[in-house]
């Protein structure tokens, strides 16, 4: 697979873990979303690529926690 920025063909795919948090002073009331995605990345420039799944995708539109979805409670 080419890289879309520089169009290396120099990728390794990689897992990974991420947290999402929300942006600002509300985030820190909202959930922190964990994901475990297989991240694609261009040996060549470091851009790296993964896919939110549907039910992930759910906290993140809607804000708050989703069944079966792993997440650490926002807040201080």
């Amino acid at each position: 697979m080419t890289c879309r920025a520089c169009k290396s063909e120099s990728r390794r795919t990689f897992n990974g873990e991420i947290a999402i948090h929300f942006s600002g002073l509300e985030g820190l009331d909202k959930p922190i979303l964990w994901l475990f995605p297989k991240l694609s990345v261009c040996m060549q420039c470091g851009l790296t690529e993964f896919t939110v799944p549907e039910q992930e995708m759910k906290v993140l539109s809607e804000g708050k926690p989703v069944d079966g979805v792993m997440i650490s409670n926002g807040g201080c």
